[in-house]
C-alpha cells in the first residue's frame, strides 16, 4: 500500500510540475507576444472608421488588396496584395505606398498608423520611441504587390510589433488575415 501511495505522490508531483512548466512556458510566450493570435475583431463601426480614415493614408482601394501580417521571432512580415493581380493599378499603388511608409518608418514617422488606427493603438508608442536603426525594414516587391520584414533583436520591439500587427488584424477585418511563411514563397520580378 505504501508503494502504491508513493507512486501516486510522485505521479501527483509530476502532473503539478508539468502543469507549472506548461503554464510558464505559456505565459512566456504571451508576453514574448512571440506567436499569439490576435483577439478578435474590431466592431464593424471601428472597421468603418478605420477604413475611412485608411482612404486618407493608403492610396489604394482597401477593398481591392488584401494584408496579410506574419509574425516572426524578430518582428514581422507586413504584405499587401491585390485581390486581383491583373489589377495593374492597384498592385503599382500598393508597392508605391510600402516603399514610401518603409522610408517614413526608418526615420520613426508613424503618422499614418496613428492617422488611422489612433494614437493609442497597441505597440505604436513603443516603435514610435525606439531608437532610429532598432528597427530594420527591407521592402520587397511580391506577386500581386509588396512586403515589408521588420526586424529586431530587441525582444520589446518584437512584442511591440506582435501587438502593432493584431491591431492592425483586428481593424482591418475582412481585408486582413494572419499569414504564415511558406517556402513557396517567391518575390516578384
Amino acid at each position: 500500500m505504501s508503494a502504491m501511495m508513493g507512486l501516486v505522490r510522485r505521479l501527483v508531483i509530476a502532473v503539478l510540475a508539468f502543469a507549472g512548466w506548461s503554464m510558464a512556458l505559456a505565459q512566456s510566450a504571451h508576453l514574448d507576444g512571440a506567436t499569439a493570435e490576435p483577439t478578435g475583431q474590431a466592431s464593424p463601426q471601428r472597421q468603418r472608421e478605420v477604413a475611412r480614415r485608411g482612404a486618407d493614408v493608403m492610396p489604394f482601394n482597401l477593398e481591392a488588396t488584401t494584408h496579410v501580417f506574419m509574425k516572426t521571432a524578430r518582428g514581422g512580415i507586413q504584405k499587401v496584395v491585390a485581390k486581383d493581380p491583373s489589377n495593374l493599378a492597384q498592385v503599382r499603388l500598393v508597392r508605391a505606398h510600402l516603399r514610401e511608409i518603409q522610408l517614413q518608418f526608418e526615420h520613426g514617422n508613424f503618422s499614418g498608423p496613428a492617422h488611422i488606427h489612433g494614437q493609442a493603438m497597441p505597440g505604436l508608442a513603443e516603435l514610435q520611441a525606439a531608437p532610429q536603426g532598432a528597427i530594420t525594414l527591407a521592402y520587397q516587391q511580391v506577386q500581386a504587390g509588396a512586403q515589408l520584414t521588420y526586424s529586431t533583436r530587441d525582444r520589446k520591439l518584437v512584442a511591440a510589433l506582435h501587438r502593432w500587427f493584431d491591431a492592425q488584424l483586428s481593424d482591418h477585418g475582412k481585408d486582413a488575415m494572419v499569414g504564415h511563411q511558406h517556402h513557396g514563397d517567391m518575390p516578384a520580378r
